[in-house]
């Protein structure tokens, strides 16, 4: 019986227990082993941390956040000698197929280990929507329900303060989560790494809020667009106005996934299986539409995926 490897890398993001456990009873179903990894390609260097995965084994798991095979960042794989160690572990286990599921970085290694006679792909699981090929990533709409609900439970307690109130939420490099979430939940401003922004306008649209007697204000900061206790200052010196600051942080990781995302991994699980079953490697599992369509994880490494302007220009409009 042939041997599949099975790891999740990187920050966890939820509907990644639905992908494993699809890809545990799809490839049961198909004839095949799977051997779970945990804690990512630290478990796999380590040399010690597999376990084999029945069907009853993710049993009750398709509505849990995180990974049931936990996961770990491992910057030793960037040495070409682990990247040996770690292609050598596994074919020493009988595994000359691995899926990873996880984000570019995981990509990344995954492609290491393709090179030196692994069978690979990916299927991408991240909360921050940022891997090139693909309209969704698994997790994202999961953290902007969160972000979401984080918005409306504030507004109930800027209304009645009548506040001023700056979300930060994640995204370091791409404000994904923030515009769909600011958009969503109908955030006055949206401060987004891609987008340079000017305080000043910031303040104009706050001010002209107030004049018209709006009773709150909800603005959406992602991390990577500055320091939002820096970014209150400044507001304050211009707008006389109680503000105060809330950091999501790793909430937006957890809690059960939604709908969308426990189909995404499920569909994306499943077909991982069958593109390892066609003799195919080298490539990564990607919502196109309505589809899952095979793309070769190259792509996920040349430029940066498109921000939706059109949207940004949307909330600006809605928000006035």
């Amino acid at each position: 019986m042939s041997k599949i490897g099975l790891l999740t890398s990187g920050g966890d993001a939820p509907g990644m227990n639905a992908a494993i456990r699809a890809v545990v009873r799809k490839g049961i179903y198909s004839g095949y082993e799977i051997i779970g990894i945990q804690r990512g390609y630290a478990g796999l260097l380590s040399g010690n941390q597999f376990i084999n995965l029945e069907i009853g084994s993710v049993a009750d798991i398709i509505h849990r956040g995180g990974t049931v095979l936990l996961t770990a960042r491992a910057p030793e794989l960037l040495q070409d000698e682990n990247q040996d160690k770690a292609a050598e572990i596994l074919k020493s286990k009988g595994m000359d197929k691995l899926i990873v599921i996880g984000g570019e970085g995981s990509f990344r290694g995954a492609l290491t280990l393709q090179e030196r006679g692994i069978k690979v792909i990916g299927i991408p699981g991240t909360i921050d929507n940022d891997i090139c090929g693909t309209d969704k990533t698994i997790g994202f709409d999961t953290a902007v329900n969160t972000i979401l609900d984080a918005i409306n439970r504030l507004r109930d307690t800027a209304t009645s303060h009548e506040r001023i109130f700056l979300l930060e939420v994640m995204g370091r490099h791409n404000g994904f989560l923030a515009l769909t979430a600011g958009l969503a939940g109908g955030a006055e401003s949206i401060l987004l790494p891609e987008i340079e922004y000017d305080i000043n306008d910031v303040c104009k649209r706050l001010m002209h809020g107030i004049k018209r007697r709006k009773a709150h204000s909800i603005i959406l900061v992602a991390e990577g667009a500055g320091d939002v206790f820096k970014i209150k200052e400044d507001i304050s010196s211009q707008v006389k106005h109680e503000i105060r600051v809330t950091v999501l942080g790793h909430i937006q990781r957890g809690g059960a996934p939604s709908a969308v995302d426990r189909l995404l991994g499920s569909r994306m699980g499943a077909m991982a299986i069958d593109l390892l079953h066609q003799g195919k490697s080298g490539l990564f599992t990607a919502a196109k539409g309505e589809e899952i369509v095979a793309l070769p994880l190259e792509v996920c490494f040349k430029g940066t995926k498109s921000f939706p302007d059109n949207l940004y220009q949307l909330a600006l409009v809605l928000a006035k």
